[in-house]
């Protein structure tokens, strides 16, 4: 069986581009960007550990924590269903599917047929709308191909893979509420609480902070790395291109904070989507440097990133106080 008429054409990011395909099928169309900036979804993380290969710059907030915060702020009716029961996990999907509702999955990318880059990454997000005697049929982002269709056999795999960042077989559907939701305070809202929890980390990994930490360490990664040539260049293109949106996410919260200052009119958040616009390009700026270094095994060029990041973290802690400072009603 397949429910027809479920996409999100151009998404970029994996869990905005679930979220986006339930609403949609649900008669509430959003962008891509206000599902972001509704869901708090902006942060930094620099993470290592040594489970890790190599360290890990992450831009957004931990997973699934976006699509429960947009939930709240659009008066969703969010169910979520975990299990470590192969058999019981994929009946909690055929359940919703067989009433006509998508269903979004959390799951490990490595195992699926349509990635052609085989990397472990437990915080994955896709929407399953329909399945036949053994392919599953998904919503991913557009890099990876839009409407997609992997077996069911590595469908169950990468929903029950352990590891860094995994759910056990986490599976939701989202109901939206009867008419549009009122946005103009919800923005508001949403951009108060991302930036008092980016301000205040309660690590130096974290928010700001952990932005002064990876300026502090990233100079020595040829020292961290098991194999520079290929370490560096991939931690740059997950930076940009990994479902990213660019930029780290700055540029989905650029464009959230240029959507939510048309909706609402509010200079502060004019003021705000004027910061970011120039952030965004210095994170580009960063991970070109940090995949030349790679490349050419330049010292010089990490040296260049660190610069460029030590920057970031007065620049992203300057626009959030600005941010910090929305006016909700």
């Amino acid at each position: 069986m397949i429910i027809d008429d479920v996409s999100f054409p151009r998404g970029q990011h994996c869990e905005t581009t679930t979220l986006g395909a339930l609403l949609r099928h649900e008669g509430l169309d959003l962008s891509e960007p206000l599902l972001f900036g509704l869901g708090e979804g902006l942060g930094f993380v620099y993470w290592d550990a040594k489970s890790l290969d190599f360290p890990f710059l992450g831009g957004r907030v931990k997973p699934f924590a976006l699509t429960r915060t947009a939930a709240t702020r659009l008066g969703l009716d969010l169910r979520a269903e975990e299990t470590t029961s192969p058999r019981k996990a994929w009946q909690n999907v055929v359940t919703h599917l067989s009433a006509g509702r998508p269903v979004g999955l959390q799951l490990d990318s490595f195992h699926l047929d349509h990635f052609t880059t085989k990397v472990h990454f437990g915080g994955h997000f896709v929407a399953i709308h329909g399945y036949d005697d053994d392919t599953a049929h998904l919503v991913d982002t557009a890099q990876q191909g839009g409407n997609v269709t992997t077996t069911l056999a590595s469908l169950a795999k990468a929903r029950a893979e352990r590891g860094p960042m995994t759910a056990r077989n986490l599976s939701y559907t989202a109901t939206a509420p009867t008419g549009r939701p009122e946005l103009g305070r919800a923005v508001r809202e949403a951009v108060r609480a991302n930036a008092h929890a980016f301000l205040t980390p309660p690590i130096a990994n974290l928010g700001h902070r952990g932005i002064t930490t990876a300026a502090k360490r990233v100079a020595r990664w040829f020292d961290r790395a098991g194999d520079p040539s290929r370490d560096l260049p991939l931690a740059a293109m997950l930076m940009e291109r990994g479902g990213t949106g660019g930029s780290l996410f700055r540029a989905l919260y650029r464009d959230f904070l240029a959507e939510a200052a048309e909706l609402t009119g509010d200079d502060t958040l004019r003021h705000g989507h004027g910061l970011y616009a120039a952030i965004a390009p210095l994170w580009t700026e960063v991970a070109d440097h940090i995949a030349a270094a790679g490349e050419t095994g330049d010292q010089g060029r990490l040296d260049r990133a660190a610069a460029v990041l030590g920057e970031l973290a007065e620049r992203e802690r300057t626009a959030m106080e600005v941010l910090a400072r929305v006016d909700t009603g």
